[in-house]
């Protein structure tokens, strides 16, 4: 299980009901609101770096495990300088010997028990290497700190950006509300203290959303194809957005030839870069889901490997269904804005890997949880328990850092250490329970008319 920190205006045409919709004005969040936010931010800040960080120190110390720089950013910078400066693969082993030195201290030694079994080999598509071209000469310390600064900044705007998507224009102090909330749980957390790629790609499909949403199509689709460094994330948004394409082929057509025309340049120039790197990155990636531990999504963790592959064929089939059947609707509308939220559940779902940074990517279904409140909470019993359950599960890492941080007061800090699980314990359980309620309250969310 990966918890560890290391490792311009639309041209659609809008359906009546969606002026309403795009125009609803955000209530004032209260500052007791805001303040409670901030400390659930700030205690879940202080259980990471008080807490979970020095219990891993010393959990790797006790088993001679090695800790290098924990950087996700390294193993894919590195690859693109050796290549970019020295001509080397990246994908070849020496390379990733060399990457095990700077993220682990040492290569690890399958021979060591307690050695990481992940390899941190460079199991990126190869066109990422364009993206991190302009940092292959400087020191990977100051790469590091500036990366930290860019994936804050865009899971920042991202907010924004997926109200906009929405068409949810809320007041501002609400906006500071989800922006205080996003920055400060566990899930974006990890992901600025790993440097991890996906709050990029995160920040890339709100931007994408967004440009799609105000009819910059062909923008909307190069934002799209570039957030494909990480093809587990996009694959389903991208095939969701391209069967909705064909509901208004003249006026979407441009997203289309804007994804295929970036993805020809990005495949073409690392093609000339690097030739074969697609059997090399195919190569590197059946290895990568061996050595992670099998490509298990969350639904084969829950279910059993087989239950879950039979679930999740069953719903990538359902979301490519309601893909073609919605396939005519505008963006911000009820329907657009469901399959959107359903793409983005079912993704989190489906993918082969569970680490919980993946979980920005759930922003937007939140928002329209949120949004919707009203018109779920009024149906029935069913949907009362779902919406239930699943607030419990979103705020029980806030509820437990909380804890944990009082204990810190009054008790040593390493037997606080000993609950570092508790704040992860619904990780799991959040992808499916947002899912379940999106999929049980699609009618409420679909004809939802009144402000949430």
């Amino acid at each position: 299980m990966k918890y560890t920190l290391y490792h311009g205006k639309s041209n659609e045409r809008h359906v009546s009901n969606s002026s309403v919709l795009t125009q609803r004005p955000g209530g004032r969040v209260s500052p007791i609101a805001l303040l409670l936010s901030i400390a659930a931010a700030g205690c879940m800040w202080a259980y990471v770096q008080k807490i979970l960080i020095p219990y891993e120190k010393a959990d790797a110390q006790a088993r001679n495990a090695p800790r290098g720089n924990l950087s996700d950013l390294y193993p894919r910078w590195l690859g693109a300088r050796e290549l970019l400066l020295r001509g080397r693969n990246p994908y070849h082993d020496e390379i990733t010997r060399e990457i095990q030195t700077g993220y682990y201290g040492r290569p690890i030694d399958p021979t060591r028990p307690n050695d990481p079994k992940d390899q941190q080999a460079f199991a990126y598509p190869a066109y990422v290497i364009f993206l991190l071209a302009p940092t292959v000469k400087l020191e990977f310390s100051f790469v590091q700190k500036g990366t930290v600064l860019l994936l804050l900044a865009l899971t920042i705007v991202s907010i924004p950006l997926w109200l906009r998507t929405l068409g949810w224009k809320i007041s501002t102090s609400a906006q500071l509300l989800w922006i205080v909330l996003t920055v400060g749980s566990f899930p974006a957390i990890q992901g600025l203290k790993l440097q991890q790629l996906t709050l990029l790609v995160a920040g890339l499909l709100a931007a994408s959303l967004s440009a799609l949403a105000s009819g910059a199509f062909f923008l909307a689709g190069v934002l799209l194809a570039i957030a494909s460094i990480k093809p587990q994330l996009v694959v389903l948004p991208a095939a969701t957005l391209l069967i909705w394409s064909l509901g208004n082929w003249p006026r979407r057509q441009r997203f289309v030839w804007g994804f295929a025309g970036t993805m020809i340049l990005l495949a073409g120039g690392a093609e000339i870069l690097l030739p074969g790197w697609i059997t090399e990155f195919r190569s590197a990636s059946a290895a990568y889901w061996k050595y992670t531990g099998g490509g298990r999504s969350v639904l084969d963790v829950e279910l059993t490997p087989l239950l879950g592959h039979v679930v999740s064929a069953a719903l990538v089939l359902i979301l490519l269904f309601q893909a073609w059947k919605l396939r005519h609707s505008e963006t911000r509308t009820p329907d657009f804005n469901w399959l959107l939220a359903l793409t983005m559940a079912t993704t989190l779902a489906v993918i082969p890997m569970f680490a919980p940074y993946n979980q920005v990517l759930l922003i937007p279904v939140f928002m329209l949880i949120v949004r919707t409140i009203r018109e779920q909470w009024r149906s029935t019993r069913l949907s009362h328990f779902f919406v239930g359950i699943t607030a419990g599960f979103l705020f029980w890492p806030w509820v437990a850092s909380f804890m944990l941080s009082i204990g810190l007061l009054f008790l040593p800090a390493t037997t606080v250490q000993k609950a570092w699980l508790a704040p992860l314990l619904t990780n799991f359980l959040i992808p499916t329970a947002t899912l379940a309620l999106v999929l049980i309250n699609a009618r409420q969310i679909r004809d939802s008319r009144s402000p949430a």
